[in-house]
């Protein structure tokens, strides 16, 4: 049940079961690492398959030969490569990205006004969400271009615990560019993927809610209601895998040795928009729809436990 406002007047941080404050947004904040950081961290030897295939297509041919071909090189443990890296980073990226999402979206329903917000929706949560990844992007990228760099190094030719790369990429800044020479192609990649994470995840709870749980949500249990919330994220994950892939592909390829020091534009012409765009996609799928349905069941689990509800749907 939403709350009144103190002025009495429509406010967009009172339409939910609790108002939007700012002890409401910590908690999306770090609901949001949590959401992040552990999905994206526990589907490590997935991520490091998929950047060898995008970095070496001869030799990384698949997803299952792919992994073969790292345990029988490496080990098991070649397969975690970036683990750290990983966790750290897209947990700071998940506190800004849901944290920072809830925060824009009520600013810009609020300049909005009630009658455009309500016409105009889809556009604010297009615009809420590019805001949010901006910022978590910033706080991504270091450790992203470690992760890469760590996964797509042959064994052995760069250190693999997280201090000890971290300590390597900002010894080698000229030739890594680290720490922010990957910001551009992060935006590129992940600002698109936010936009469409967010907004299909926020149309399919819509239609769910419309056609299927057609009575008002709040009269429909909490396992209904995540149950919605992970189905929505996993769809909206499948369109994120294919909007977002050349991006990737080329933030990948920019830790190939072989690349240093060429040009983004370089770099995406000598692989091809078709191999951008398809090479590692059929994993990068795989990998991205069942990361985006956990990261919102996780997310929309811990606002429930904290008593704000779930997302989407009103």
């Amino acid at each position: 049940m939403a709350q009144l406002p103190p002025s009495g007047k429509w406010d967009a941080r009172y339409l939910g079961p609790v108002p939007h404050d700012a002890s409401y947004y910590a908690k999306c904040m770090l609901g949001g690492a949590l959401a992040c950081g552990f999905t994206h961290a526990g589907i490590t030897p997935l991520d490091v398959t998929k950047c060898n295939m995008q970095v070496n297509p001869a030799k990384y041919k698949g997803l299952s030969s792919g992994l073969k071909t790292i345990i029988a090189e490496e080990g098991s443990n070649g397969l975690w490569k970036g683990f750290g890296p990983t966790f750290v980073g897209y947990s700071l990226q998940g506190l800004f990205k849901y944290g920072l999402y809830e925060v824009f979206k009520d600013q810009y329903m609020n300049l909005a006004g009630e009658e455009a917000s309500a016409k105009y929706k889809g556009a604010i949560w297009l615009a809420g969400s590019a805001s949010a990844e901006f910022f978590a992007d910033i706080a991504l990228c270091p450790l992203e271009m470690t992760k890469v760099k760590i996964q797509t190094s042959p064994a052995g030719s760069f250190p693999i615990p997280m201090g000890a790369a971290l300590a390597e990429m900002s010894k080698l800044r000229a030739d890594t560019r680290y720490p922010f020479g990957s910001l551009v192609p992060l935006w590129s990649r992940q600002i698109p993927y936010t936009m469409a994470k967010f907004f299909f995840f926020e149309y399919i709870v819509g239609l769910f809610y419309k056609h299927v749980f057609t009575a008002p949500k709040d009269t429909y249990g909490k396992t209904t209601q995540l149950g919605v919330t992970f189905a929505s994220g996993y769809l909206a994950g499948v369109v994120c895998a294919v909007v977002s892939h050349p991006a990737d592909s080329v933030v990948s390829l920019m830790g190939k040795p072989a690349n240093k020091g060429k040009s983004l534009g370089a770099i995406a012409s000598e692989t091809g928009i078709v191999a951008l765009a398809t090479k590692g996609l059929g994993t990068r799928v795989l990998m991205i729809g069942t990361l985006t349905g956990f990261q919102w069941w996780i997310y929309d689990s811990f606002k429930t436990a904290m008593g704000m509800g779930t997302t989407g749907g009103k």
